[in-house]
């Protein structure tokens, strides 16, 4: 477990709940990526340019760190081809569940959505068998 990293990871997990309740707070807005991005697809008059600085500073924020720390080395576990086919599939899977991990696990959760919950246990409950297929049963 030479990855396991508790305390970076609560920080993270900690700045990204103060994210989401800060944007909920001062914006009356769920921070959810993947309703973020359909809004920039069809903006709304005057929704545009927070919804594209706030992709972009999805983009720039890992760049920063990337230029100014060690520069991590970027490895797929995978090959690429599956790596592409699962965000695809994670993009489809968003669409059709009204949401993504970060609309439903972070911030429906907090509000105790009954639909979040269910959209979360789906999600992980998807994760969790398909990384036992890609893993134990095809080898990948």
């Amino acid at each position: 477990m030479e990855n396991f990293t508790p305390v970076s990871a609560a920080i993270g997990g900690f700045l990204i709940g103060l994210a989401a309740v800060l944007f909920m707070a001062l914006n009356g807005r769920i921070a959810g990526i993947s309703g973020i991005v359909a809004g920039v697809l069809t903006p709304a008059k005057g929704d545009w340019s927070w919804r594209a600085a706030f992709i972009a500073g999805l983009f720039v924020a890992p760049l920063v760190v990337w230029i100014t720390a060690d520069r991590p080395v970027v490895a797929f576990p995978h090959p690429l081809w599956l790596t592409v086919i699962g965000g695809l599939l994670v993009g489809f899977g968003a669409r059709l569940g009204g949401g993504c991990t970060s609309g439903h696990g972070v911030c429906g959760m907090a509000r105790l959505s009954k639909r979040s919950i269910a959209a979360t246990l789906t999600f992980m409950g998807a994760a969790i068998i398909t990384v036992f297929i890609v893993n134990h049963l095809l080898g990948l």
